[in-house]
C-alpha cells in the first residue's frame, strides 16, 4: 500500500468522522493529511470546517487563508472565512469583506 492509498483512506475516515459531527476527531485526522500533502485542497478545506464547527475558530481561519493563497477565488472558502470571523467578535468588517468577496463570487451567503 502506497502513502498516498495510506492518505486516501485516512481521509475518507476523517470524511466518516464530519459527517458524524465528531468535528474535533476529524480535525486530528486531517492534520497530518494537509501536512503530508499541503496541494490537497480538498482536505485542507475540511480540516478548516472541521475545526469552525469544533469552535477552533484561529485555526479554521489560518487553514482558510491556506486554502485561500492556493485558490483565492474559492467562494466557500471566503464564506467560511467571513463565518469565522464573524464568531470571533470584534473583527465584523474584516468579515463583511469576505462576505462580500463570496458574494462577488457567486457563493450564496444563505
Amino acid at each position: 500500500m502506497s502513502v498516498t492509498d495510506t492518505l486516501a483512506e485516512e481521509y475518507a475516515r476523517a470524511q466518516l468522522f464530519f459527517d458524524s459531527k465528531a468535528y474535533s476527531d476529524a480535525a486530528l485526522i486531517l492534520a497530518p493529511i494537509v501536512e503530508a500533502e499541503p496541494t490537497h485542497g480538498a482536505a485542507r478545506q475540511l480540516l478548516a470546517r472541521s475545526y469552525y464547527h469544533s469552535a477552533q475558530l484561529r485555526r479554521a481561519e489560518e487553514a482558510l487563508l491556506r486554502v485561500l493563497e492556493a485558490d483565492p477565488v474559492d467562494g466557500y472558502a471566503r464564506l467560511m472565512l467571513g463565518r469565522t470571523l464573524e464568531r470571533q467578535g470584534g473583527r465584523a468588517e474584516e468579515a463583511a469583506t469576505q462576505l462580500r468577496l463570496a458574494e462577488a463570487l457567486g457563493q450564496s451567503l444563505l
